[in-house]
This record gives C-alpha cells, sequence and structure tokens, in this order.
C-alpha cells in the first residue's frame, strides 16, 4: 500500500510578492527549488504562519539568486507581503520505503537565504 509522506518542505520563507493578476501558482527562486529538490509544476502545499491559511498551488521557477516567494493568482489573497510560509511536498511511497526515506529540509532566514 502506498501512503503519502513528506518529500521536501522550505520553512519559514518571507512572502516577497502578491501577484493577482497572474496565473495562479507560487514563484520561487530556482536556486532554493535546486537546494529543496522541488520543481516547476510539482504540486505544494503553503502553510501561512501569520495568519493560518493552508492551501495547495504549484510551482513556477523564478529568477536564480533573487529570493522570490511569489504568490500569483487566488493564492494572492491567501497572504501578504512579509508573511512567513512553509512549503511542502509529499510523495507516495510505501511503509517500509517511508523507514529508510529522508525528507529534505531547508530552513530560510529573515533575507530569504539559505541557512547553512
Amino acid at each position: 500500500m502506498l501512503l503519502e509522506f513528506l518529500y521536501a518542505k522550505i520553512h519559514r520563507a518571507t512572502v516577497t510578492d502578491a501577484n493577482l493578476n497572474y496565473v495562479g501558482s507560487i514563484t520561487i527562486d530556482e536556486n532554493i527549488l535546486d537546494k529543496a529538490n522541488l520543481s516547476e509544476g510539482q504540486k505544494v502545499d503553503i502553510l501561512n504562519i501569520n495568519n493560518g491559511e493552508r492551501f495547495q498551488t504549484y510551482i513556477i521557477a523564478g529568477k536564480r539568486g533573487n529570493k522570490d516567494f511569489c504568490l500569483n493568482g487566488a493564492a494572492a489573497r491567501k497572504a501578504q507581503i512579509g508573511d512567513k510560509i512553509i512549503i511542502c511536498a509529499y510523495a507516495m511511497m510505501t511503509q517500509e520505503e517511508a523507514k529508510i526515506f529522508k525528507p529534505t529540509i531547508v530552513q530560510i532566514d529573515e533575507n530569504n537565504e539559505i541557512k547553512l
């Protein structure tokens, strides 16, 4: 049986923009996507620490080095610039696979830099 487990998480990123007049998604700096093992088009959950909103969308790769976390389209109504968010992706695996799998966790600082 396959169950859904955490695959990757970007923790405490700061929303840099909210663009209502754009096709829905979240734009994320490509450097951060690489570090988190996430891909453009991948489905993610967005958890807004500031207001408790939880919603799903998909990733658009942003320009490398810009440190962007931009909510687009309807998602722009779920957060404000400056809000802290957690981005989670999941994968289907057996319980045996999950016992040895280690999700990628990327911690982000106040300036949207990857913490080492």
